[in-house]
């Protein structure tokens, strides 16, 4: 929408300017800088907008749901590795603990989250945005 507000001044400022150079009351140079100048702050100004970045403090993880499930930082490890499609071994390699160690936080987990299996686990983590 701003981009097509844009356009429509541009045009109508570029009918004004053929006006005012038919009827030769500036030189050419002059239409010529300010042209490249509306279409260098054009890019700028839209660069800028599809370009921006979100602000890095918010993870987008909703914290109030993790502390009332009560799942601990290390679980919410497991979590987040579990939901990148992660191995038993590759979380376990990852994390720095042996299998065993994950399979115990993957079973308080799926307690925590009332589900019975992986994809659940992580299906229902996305749903409560408890992975970022």
């Amino acid at each position: 929408m701003y981009y097509g507000t844009a356009m429509a001044g541009g045009a109508m400022l570029l009918d004004w300017f053929e006006v005012q150079f038919l009827t030769r009351r500036y030189p050419i140079e002059i239409y010529v800088v300010v042209l490249c100048f509306l279409f260098t702050g054009l890019g700028v100004w839209l660069g800028h907008r599809l370009t921006r970045r979100r602000s890095c403090t918010s993870t987008g993880v909703n914290s109030a749901a993790l502390n009332y499930l009560g799942i601990s930082r290390r679980e919410q490890e497991v979590l987040a590795l579990l939901a990148e499609g992660r191995s038993n071994q590759e979380i376990a390699d990852a994390l720095f603990v042996s299998v065993n160690t994950v399979k115990t936080h993957l079973q308080s987990l799926y307690q925590k989250l009332d589900v019975a299996r992986r994809g659940q686990a992580v299906e229902k983590a996305r749903s409560l945005k408890l992975v970022g």
